[in-house]
């Protein structure tokens, strides 16, 4: 060989890409885990419980399938977008199955609303309750319809990071003349209280309180009529199961029972995590799925931060927290629908008591979910599957849950054996409760508040928790208690508004 021939240059390997920690497993966690993966990101996925989902996770006993939080699937075309980013069809994965009618409001006096997706059907629902209320109910339907086209596909997917951001959005709060709640607004439209109460209820989904969440929120009613209320075959579960197959397929990884104790910041720059069990986790980016407040206030040195000090997460106005009953029959109950609103004797006091008052009052309102109604495989078979929600104040009441719960229970099982599962305690087999302090210890909310800062005017969009964190640099958010806020659709667009603020992998740069 000539000595003096050049040799070829030494070409170094590629370098990793950029790792990306992605702290809890929600609908929210698991589609930025999605978008980072299409970006390029090495992604990896830390829950604290032994199995994904989040308050989406599900839980099994003695044949019966319980998903633990959210089972209205509503604008399917947000979790399809996930899977084509993945080069996939979710319809090889999941199959959902349209919903009609979309739930039953029941009415203390026993009458009762089948809303679903039917015009013409919903109008005769309408009329029949107040025969002069058309003109009000499309005026209704109007606005609803301009709320969702202004919001959808605009603010609601994109991170309010500045506030340039704020100022391009009060043109479009303008024309919805945001400032007014959702129950004034509907109020303005519809004179019968039922129908108030049928078409303001929906903001009850996200943690809203309807006499105070802008109207901006009417949009869920618009959203449930373009795009259908679902449910996933199998449980909401066999979402969260399609979702972490496609991030296994795109290469990411889930670590379970992976609590993070705290999150690691250097020169204003979020750089790992630190786990209960001791372990560090060094990261070029961490994306938070968690709730913020306790998120701000227990995995971060108050050193690091300016604006979500202690003192301003102790401020905030919380959402409501939960009581939920998971229960199983040795029989079915077939008069009863898939999705049930209960409505008892008070609507704006019982309201007021829950988020203004934070008293634990005795009349309730409840959501009974009967799953077993479209998918009897949810069930052994002759049985029935179900659990009722019952919106309860947060952990600022005082209550003492460890003494309340089982009486509160009993009284809920009275009101359903009064009303729609006659004889129900002869046919009880399973029975177990979540609580707000449940969603505080186990779920890490500040305050049991089950959807994070109330979606007030005041704690949206910029207001709120932003996706890219305002205190520390490669810190971002996602998740009910971000922006745009809660449910399923929420969520999603969450991950989906951090792809706004969120840089490809091969132009990310790693601090020196």
């Amino acid at each position: 060989m000539n000595a003096n021939a050049t040799e070829p240059p030494h070409l170094e390997a590629d370098p990793q890409p950029p790792l990306a920690l992605v702290i809890g497993s929600g609908f929210g966690g698991l589609a930025a885990a999605v978008r980072l993966c299409a970006k390029g990101w090495r992604v990896q996925v830390l829950e604290k419980l032994h199995e994904p989902g989040g308050r989406a996770r599900v839980m099994r006993v003695d044949g019966h399938t319980f998903d633990a939080g959210p089972t209205i699937v509503t604008a399917p075309l947000l979790l399809e977008e996930l899977w084509r980013l993945a080069g996939r069809h979710m319809a090889d994965d999941v199959t959902l199955r349209l919903l009609d009618p979309f739930y039953r409001i029941q009415f203390d006096d026993g009458d009762h609303f089948d809303y679903s997706g039917d015009p013409e059907r919903m109008r005769a629902e309408v009329l029949r309750i107040d025969p002069t209320a058309g003109p009000g109910y499309a005026a209704f339907l109007a606005e609803a319809d301009l709320c969702l086209d202004l919001c959808f596909d605009t603010l609601s997917c994109q991170s309010f990071d500045n506030m340039g951001d704020l100022f391009k959005a009060v043109p479009a709060i303008v024309r919805m003349k945001g400032w007014r709640s959702l129950h004034a607004m509907v109020a303005t439209h519809l004179q019968h209280p039922k129908l108030r109460q049928a078409l303001s209820l929906q903001s009850l989904l996200i943690g809203g309180n309807p006499f105070s969440v802008t109207c901006v929120y009417s949009l869920i009613n618009a959203l449930e009529r373009r795009f259908g209320v679902h449910w996933t075959m199998g449980g909401t579960g066999m979402l969260v199961k399609g979702l972490v197959d496609v991030i296994q397929g795109m290469g990411g990884r889930l670590r379970m029972g992976a609590e993070v104790r705290s999150i690691h910041v250097s020169d204003g720059r979020a750089c790992g995590v630190s786990l209960t069990s001791g372990e560090t986790i060094a990261a070029d980016i961490v994306v938070c799925n968690g709730d913020a407040a306790w998120t701000y206030k227990n995995l971060i040195e108050a050193k690091h931060r300016k604006v979500w000090t202690n003192a301003k997460v102790e401020k905030g106005k919380y959402s409501m927290s939960l009581f939920v009953w998971y229960f199983g029959t040795n029989k079915r109950f077939d008069d009863v629908p898939h999705h049930m609103m209960m409505m008892g004797p008070r609507y704006e006091g019982l309201l007021q008591d829950i988020f203004k008052h934070h008293h634990l009052s005795k009349d309730f309102n409840l959501y009974l979910h009967r799953p077993t109604a479209t998918d009897p495989a949810m069930a052994p078979p002759g049985c029935d599957t179900f659990y009722v929600l019952a919106p309860v104040p947060n952990l600022q009441s005082g209550t003492d849950w460890a003494s309340h719960a089982e009486p509160y229970r009993a009284a809920i099982a009275k009101a359903l054996e009064a009303t729609v599962l006659p004889n129900l305690s002869q046919h009880l087999t399973v029975s177990f409760m979540t609580h707000p302090q449940d969603f505080q210890d186990h779920l890490l909310s500040y305050q049991g508040a089950a959807f994070g800062l109330e979606p007030l005017m005041t704690q949206s969009a910029w207001f709120r928790p932003h996706n890219r964190s305002e205190d520390i640099q490669n810190l971002f958010m996602v998740g009910a208690s971000t922006h745009p806020g809660a449910g399923i659709p929420g969520v999603l667009m969450s991950a989906k508004a951090l792809d706004t603020v969120l840089p490809e992998a091969t132009t990310f740069k790693r601090s020196l």
